[in-house]
């Protein structure tokens, strides 16, 4: 009789995509980014703010920022950065298997209102 073979759940996670993927974000404009939500396109449904993942609530130009409850697909982002500007880009990739999933630069930022 064959006894199962047992393997170690840290093992099964890096095995499967769902548990070990993980997706980051990163600020390509000049400013520093207070809020990142991200929502089903079109429906201004808009989930949590992914900047209090971060040690200091806010991602500064140029910094990385690991997200959360996020799963690969189209998204409407909305930000709001320190200046009081708050912009909404729409139906945006994000996208496993690069370093980062999502990558926001000003040429990017059209939507937007202070």
């Amino acid at each position: 009789m064959r006894r199962p073979l047992l393997v170690p759940l840290a093992v099964l996670s890096l095995c499967s995509p769902a548990l070990a993927e993980r997706l980051r974000f990163l600020n390509k404009t000049a400013a520093t980014i207070t809020e990142l939500r991200f929502a089903t396109p079109g429906s201004g449904d808009w989930g949590p703010n992914q900047t209090e993942n971060d040690s200091d609530r806010a991602v500064d130009a140029d910094e990385g920022l690991n997200l959360k409850g996020l799963t690969p697909g189209h998204y409407d982002v909305k930000i709001a950065d320190k200046s009081g500007r708050t912009c909404i880009v729409r139906d945006l990739p994000v996208e496993s298997g690069h370093p980062y999933a999502l990558a926001l630069s000003e040429t990017e930022l059209k939507d937007c209102k202070k």
